[in-house]
């Protein structure tokens, strides 16, 4: 599913396509996407590309004229550009652009969100405002980490997905970045030492730039998709090996989601 580093690829490449072409029209069929937003406005939506902003998960697109949307791509979204005339499966939205490229918005289970407002509006929507910061656009140490969670009662992998403690992580990279950190997502998040939270930090900076590397492309892959490359060292190998000592990965359920991880490497028991 779509966290920070595949939704910044899809920034990207939003910001890329919009700006060889403006936009021509939009067009978006009548589904659950839009739930309390206006789908006519986004109907509207014309013109050159202002800017191509994100947020944690959140994708903000301003254009001429003070025209805007937000969109969460949710668990399955994700934006594809395709030929004029092409039947793209689950395509719920459409931008059509003026060289006649038609950008759409597919998503299989309807947990997006798109929603239009005015471009000079979209930094101060609620789904923005409450954001914690953002570990790619902002400075995210130890101290300010220790500082977001110094008062969570919650397991760390756990309060590490608390959008409005640090936006864009969620259970893939929460994940990833325990594991390189050697950190237990078991333990309460409060527990943590300044030292542990310098390199729970450099972990989050290590995983997200790993993430960019590996799928930065047109078309995004995420991991759950059937076929889909897995290139993660922990996340969905349970019962194999751990790529640093070789103990069996384990997984558990935190919060209604899968928690993979090295109980030898991630031992509840940490040196101090």
């Amino acid at each position: 599913m779509p966290e920070l580093p595949e939704v910044e690829i899809a920034r990207r490449n939003l910001e890329r396509w919009l700006s060889a072409s403006p936009l021509r029209a939009a067009e978006a069929d009548r589904t659950r996407i839009f739930r309390g937003a206006s789908r006519p406005a986004f109907g509207r939506l014309k013109g050159r590309l202002v800017f191509a902003r994100r947020k944690g998960k959140v994708l903000l697109l301003g254009f001429e004229h003070n025209h805007g949307f937000l969109c969460h791509l949710g668990m399955t979204g994700k934006w594809v550009r395709r030929p004029a005339g092409h039947a793209e499966p689950y395509s719920r939205a459409r931008l059509l652009l003026a060289d006649g490229s038609v950008l759409h918005y597919r998503d299989p289970r309807l947990l997006g969100r798109i929603e239009p407002a005015a471009a000079d509006q979209l930094f101060h929507l609620t789904a923005v405002r409450q954001l914690g910061p953002d570990p790619l656009l902002e400075r995210v140490d130890g101290p300010k980490l220790q500082e977001r969670f110094r008062r969570s009662g919650a397991p760390l992998k756990v309060a590490l997905m608390d959008q409005k403690r640090l936006a864009g992580l969620g259970n893939i990279h929460a994940a990833e970045a325990l594991w390189r950190a050697k950190l237990s997502p078991l333990v309460r998040a409060s527990s943590l030492t300044p030292a542990e939270w310098r390199r729970l930090a450099t972990a989050i900076g290590a995983v997200i730039a790993f993430a960019l590397r590996k799928e930065d492309e047109e078309d995004v892959s995420y991991v759950e998709e059937p076929g889909a490359p897995n290139p993660f060292r922990v996340y969905g190998r349970g019962a194999k090996p751990c790529p640093r000592c070789g103990t069996p990965i384990r997984s558990v359920r935190q919060a209604g989601r899968s928690t993979y991880f090295c109980p030898r490497c991630q031992s509840r028991r940490r040196k101090r």
